[in-house]
């Protein structure tokens, strides 16, 4: 059902595009129905940035024409998806590893729109544990550090490293990620500044006061939330 909502989300997301814009592209599997229904409009003079390697794979298989922020440092529109969606608008994304490039290519943009599925829209943030990305160099002492951040926040479980099969899992810029299970975040505002100020820290899913607008699919079609 999820992915039903998924994929109305990102054709109703598709439909916001015109010719000529300059957009960027999200990570995660809401954000590749965006990226195969833009794909199928063909629209004129599109350029658009991807924020990892898989969607740039995609957007180019698609025949989508694709640039850098070095190339085109301002763009017109993002869309993304998010792991969690809460009040204001504020979300926790960076479950597909990718939160540094998305959070780069989300500053860029002139406006953020976030996809999901209903399940994403949540209450309170962190049921959906934060993702951190950190630099491989002397990671278990920043996590270390991140850990005395979250007691601080009244966050009790340590933040562990992200594995896989086949080991640490490892961004497309070569850093790993650490996943905080913080249950709730009271204050996303002071925890997502806090976390910042760690030496080692390169950056946090926390996404805040970034999306103009979300588009959510439900079983009775899309719904649009503003902050």
């Amino acid at each position: 059902m999820s992915d039903s909502q998924k994929r109305i989300a990102g054709e109703a997301a598709a439909l916001r595009v015109e010719a000529g814009m300059k957009v960027g592209l999200g990570t995660g599997s809401t954000a590749a129905w965006f990226v195969k229904a833009l794909a199928a409009r063909d629209l004129p003079d599109l350029r658009c940035v991807p924020t990892s390697d898989a969607t740039a794979d995609l957007a180019r298989e698609l025949g989508l024409t694709l640039s850098t922020l070095e190339d085109t440092p301002r763009l017109d529109l993002t869309v993304d998806g998010a792991d969690e969606v809460g009040p204001g608008l504020a979300l926790i994304k960076g479950g597909g590893a990718a939160l540094l490039r998305e959070k780069l290519v989300w500053e860029a943009s002139d406006r953020c729109l976030v996809i999901a599925d209903a399940a994403k829209v949540v209450k309170t943030l962190g049921a959906f544990p934060l993702p951190i990305e950190v630099v491989a160099f002397g990671h278990k002492t920043t996590g270390n550090r991140i850990a005395d951040v979250l007691v601080d926040h009244d966050i009790a479980m340590p933040a562990r490293v992200r594995t896989a099969e086949r080991g640490l899992v490892r961004t497309d810029g070569g850093n790993l990620i650490y996943d905080a299970r913080c249950g709730a975040i009271t204050d996303p505002s002071r925890l997502a500044d806090d976390l910042k100020l760690i030496t080692g820290v390169v950056e946090h899913g926390l996404f805040l006061d970034l999306a103009d607008e979300a588009i959510i699919g439900t079983d009775d079609g899309v719904e649009v939330l503003v902050p």
